[in-house]
């Protein structure tokens, strides 16, 4: 079976893993980037608490061993259902059966003022890019003509109440704290204002009402302004604009609001859903494609438990390319219409961690939530285990202890490109 992947992601690599050196599958893996990146840690690389390189993986690296499994870096242009082909920027991939896991990325629900001046954190470059305009900002504060152009360079918005905005929001928060003072002491950092904006009633929605309720303590607790019920309509780069009609000062708004299915051209538009996610059966076969697969962000699937669909998270990703491995092996053995197994998600719970020592748990077998110091320890277990490569693991692991004794990061890291113009 000539197989093409197309997303190097953790539903992505799993399948591409499951399969290395299985006998009967020619497998092609195709991203846009050559490095798996591990997303529910790129908040600390925009907050200097990591460094890019210890959240991110080689590909070819995880198939060095792989007599069967090859990659390629390239930008997908179009899919062709009918002729069995990917087109990408290198040329065309030629396959009998096809899995999309190309993931979702931001969606700034047709705002284009917000897509112009706001900061997403989709990818490892979007962390960095927010990493160096949080330390700029700072930088140019120290020389601001005036305290109203200061106070706009030291406040920070984050847009979304999430995990994603929670974990950013504190982060900061804890920057402002221990880190902050200390990096510039000409500056007033009791001036400056962290605001986390939700257009929900709760900050982590989609967790139990326990943990959102002790999220916004949290929250509170490190000095972050909640506003929630509100939402963000209009945002210039300097100042950000709620419904409401209230104004924010910030030249950093940080856009974690939501996200969109990567939907490669090609598919059509009818089987594509809210949230730009590719409508599925429950054997991840796109509907109306015999040969086509999507798992993950970009999946569409209704299942009793989930009839609007499964939450984008990672777990469902590594548990449908789990399913598909077998269905996959079924599909080549027999070569013929055979009985697929149904994907039924194990949902094993949800976490967020908001700051130091804190951070909150939900487990939906037995039903169980706590918070604080303990959750966040099982937070730190959990990602530490999920990071690609031994060396990684040990790189975040050494960061956290020393930030966690020194209160300190060491990745305030200012990079620039400086170019000298050759003389005519």
């Amino acid at each position: 079976m000539k197989l093409v992947i197309l997303g190097g992601g953790f539903g992505g690599l799993r399948l591409a893993r499951k399969l290395s050196n299985k006998r009967g599958f020619e497998v092609t893996l195709i991203d846009r980037f050559n490095y798996h990146q591990f997303q529910p840690l790129f908040y600390q690389v925009a907050t200097s608490g990591l460094d890019a390189s210890n959240i991110s993986f080689p590909l070819r690296k995880v198939f060095h061993y792989s007599k069967n499994v090859r990659f390629r870096m390239a930008q997908v242009k179009e899919v062709m259902p009918g002729s069995n082909k990917v087109v990408t920027d290198i040329g065309e991939f030629d396959y009998d059966y096809l899995v999309i896991a190309t993931g979702a990325g931001t969606n700034f629900f047709g705002n284009a003022a917000m897509e112009a001046n706001a900061y997403p954190m989709k990818s490892t470059g979007e962390a960095l890019k927010i990493r160096h305009k949080i330390l700029q900002n700072f930088e140019d504060a120290l020389s601001a003509p005036n305290d109203v152009e200061r106070q706009r360079l030291l406040n920070v918005v984050i847009v979304g109440g999430g995990p994603t905005g929670v974990e950013m929001s504190g982060a900061i928060a804890d920057m402002r704290k221990f880190v902050l003072p200390k990096d510039y002491p000409e500056l007033d950092f009791t001036k400056m204002n962290i605001y986390l904006l939700e257009g929900s009633p709760n900050t982590l929605g989609v967790m139990s009402k326990k943990s959102s309720e002790q999220s916004c303590s949290y929250l509170h607790k490190l000095g972050v302004i909640v506003m929630t019920n509100t939402i963000l309509k209009d945002y210039d780069g300097k100042t950000a604009v709620t419904q409401d009609g209230k104004r924010i000062d910030s030249s950093l708004v940080i856009w974690a609001a939501g996200i969109k299915g990567n939907v490669p051209a090609g598919i059509q538009p009818d089987i594509i859903m809210k949230g730009n996610r590719i409508k599925t059966d429950r054997h991840c076969q796109v509907v109306g494609m015999s040969n086509i697969f999507a798992i993950g962000d970009v999946g569409y699937m209704e299942e009793p438990a989930f009839p609007h669909g499964h939450p984008q998270v990672a777990p469902v990703a590594i548990q449908q390319a789990d399913m598909l491995v077998n269905n996959l092996t079924a599909i080549e053995m027999k070569s013929g219409n055979q009985q697929m197994e149904e994907f039924v998600y194990n949902d094993k719970g949800a976490m967020a961690t908001v700051g130091r020592n804190l951070a909150v748990v939900d487990v939906p077998k037995p039903k169980l939530h706590f918070g604080g110091f303990f959750a966040w320890l099982v937070w730190m277990s959990l990602h530490l285990m999920l990071i690609l490569g031994v060396k990684n693991r040990l790189a975040v692991f050494s960061n956290w202890l020393y930030n966690y004794f020194t209160r300190d990061q060491n990745l305030r890291l200012i990079f620039r490109e400086f170019y000298k113009q050759k003389e005519a």
